[in-house]
């Protein structure tokens, strides 16, 4: 995961936008999002600090395929849940609705998804977002289900297999 990227999307915030606030230029975050050039940690602190935020490493078990791609999925569907967050929330309420009818053992992650909705959207696309384990297992229930076409869904997977 691209933790300029990541940083962009939790806090909502255009390239020019948290470049003044980082004290950095906007092609400088655009080259960190393109991978193009490398921050140090010390530079994603700062760039995380001037947006509001924390960073922090985090250490686990590799994802697999199948969690890469979930959570690759969500970062397309961040930036769909900050533009149209409303329209985005009430069909995950519609969706959360649906899969407890189908699928009643998954209601305690479906309560925790309810409850997550209920926050302001930076903390939700934070949510979305997490590498950790936790997260991982939230996702395979996720209430995101059908924001993205087929033609976005298959870029996103496509971009996420030609960076594996």
């Amino acid at each position: 995961m691209n933790p300029i990227v990541a940083i962009r999307s939790v806090s909502r915030w255009t390239q020019a936008r948290l470049a003044a606030a980082a004290g950095t230029s906007q092609p400088t975050i655009a080259a960190y999002e393109a991978g193009t050039k490398s921050p140090t940690w010390r530079t994603v602190e700062a760039v995380a600090e001037a947006a509001g935020l924390a960073c922090y490493p985090a250490v686990g078990t590799p994802m697999t395929r199948e969690e890469l791609q979930s959570h690759a999925l969500h970062f397309a569907i961040a930036a769909k849940l900050s533009a149209d967050p409303d329209a985005v929330i009430r069909r995950c309420r519609r969706n959360i609705a649906r899969m407890r009818d189908v699928n009643p053992h998954a209601a305690r992650l479906l309560d925790e998804w309810d409850r997550i909705l209920d926050r302001p959207v930076r903390e939700i696309v934070a949510r979305m977002l997490d590498p950790g384990e936790h997260a991982r297992e939230l996702r395979h229930v996720s209430p995101f289900a059908g924001l993205l076409s087929a033609r976005e869904r298959a870029a996103v997977l496509r971009s996420a297999r030609d960076a594996a």
